[in-house]
């Protein structure tokens, strides 16, 4: 057996030494309102307790703010099995099944978590009896996923037989139409993703046109967030493999990007996605426009070539997502910022409160 190498076994060491009990009431179930009056912890050579709408005086002209606009598709769907004559002339199927639509793999063919995955048969009915759209369960992916393949393109009718698919921990109490508008960023865009890019669902459109009227660039990229982003990391590190997500830096986001670095001004990342997108399009001197698929995992020891500054909310621990932040701004400097966090209140995870994190060097 060969042993693990040395940025393995840190990993490993940081994970471990991040680890904290978090209460189930720390794990906010509701986003703040208005958006902006969540808290912002800044961490930069010490910690501020500030709120969301204070961004802008830790901001100057010049600094390039890069947003994940991916918009989220209502994606979770109530199916059931087609009926039909068993022995004897009894009728039999017509079980329930639900369905989390992952992404389109291919045209018309898109993967799929199903629950109960057991009781799924060769062909699915989605929708209302009104307007009912069938799948053929084609294929099983390595990860338990199945993959379905619609008579038609199924993203025309999302809207009206599908569901926001809301994070497992978040009770969904309000209507579907309150969490279509609170679990997306007021600058989503292109439809894709199964879980919003949340560090962005503290902007408002106010909030972003004062940093618009004080010099801060805007500048967008996509990466169409998966349900793997919620998989904790359950075993070593080196074991861990990261959901295929895709991604698409336009010519002009890249342009940005490149100019701000070769001028000196910072780039700031809304989200983790927005570093992930980043650093999958790094070349080693600039950042290509293009499209792509990336399964990039930022650990300790995994440089970080783009961005100065991060956005982001509180991650869970055992997550990959505080291992990149670990990366991101060094490991004693987010052991303090969750300390603090826990001792005065701070939110956590998707609808939470916010960091802003400084490039550790």
């Amino acid at each position: 057996m060969t042993a693990p190498d040395r940025s393995e076994q840190n990993a490993n060491a940081v994970l471990e030494r991040l680890n904290f009990d978090l209460p189930d009431s720390r794990i906010a179930q509701t986003g703040a309102e208005p958006r902006d009056t969540s808290k912002l912890m800044v961490v930069e050579g010490g910690l501020q307790h500030r709120l969301f709408r204070d961004l802008p005086e830790f901001l100057r002209a010049g600094d390039l703010l890069v947003f994940n606009e991916s918009r989220v598709i209502p994606a979770r769907i109530m199916a059931r099995k087609p009926v039909v004559n068993g022995p004897a002339g009894a009728a039999q199927g017509g079980g329930q099944i639900e369905v989390l639509l992952l992404r389109e793999e291919e045209k018309n063919v898109w993967s799929a978590y199903l629950k109960p995955a057991k009781r799924a048969g060769k062909e699915l009915l989605l929708g209302q009896a009104e307007a009912q759209h069938r799948a053929e369960i084609v294929g099983v992916m390595d990860d338990g996923a199945r993959l379905l393949r619609f008579e038609h393109d199924i993203k025309p009718h999302l809207d009206e037989i599908g569901r926001l698919p809301l994070p497992p921990y978040i009770d969904a109490g309000d209507s579907d139409e309150v969490w279509r508008e609170r679990y997306q960023t007021v600058y989503a865009r292109t439809p894709g993703s199964v879980a919003a890019p949340t560090a962005g669902l503290h902007f408002t459109p106010e909030l972003l046109r004062k940093l618009s009227d004080m010099g801060v660039q805007q500048a967008q990229v996509t990466l169409h967030v998966g349900a793997g982003t919620f998989k904790p990391i359950t075993g070593p590190v080196s074991q861990h493999v990261m959901h295929a997500e895709r991604y698409t830096v336009t010519p002009e986001t890249a342009r940005a990007i490149n100019t701000a670095r070769a001028e000196g001004r910072r780039v700031v990342a809304v989200g983790t996605t927005t570093v992930r997108t980043l650093e999958s399009a790094w070349d080693g001197q600039q950042v290509r426009a293009g499209e792509g698929e990336t399964q990039i995992f930022i650990t300790p020891g995994t440089p970080v070539n783009v961005p100065d500054l991060l956005i982001t909310n509180l991650h869970l621990p055992g997550s990959t997502l505080l291992l990149l932040v670990a990366a991101f701004a060094g490991e004693e400097q987010i052991k303090a910022a969750y300390a603090a966090a826990l001792e005065n209140a701070y939110r956590f995870y998707s609808l939470g409160d916010a960091m802003l994190l400084k490039r550790s060097l």
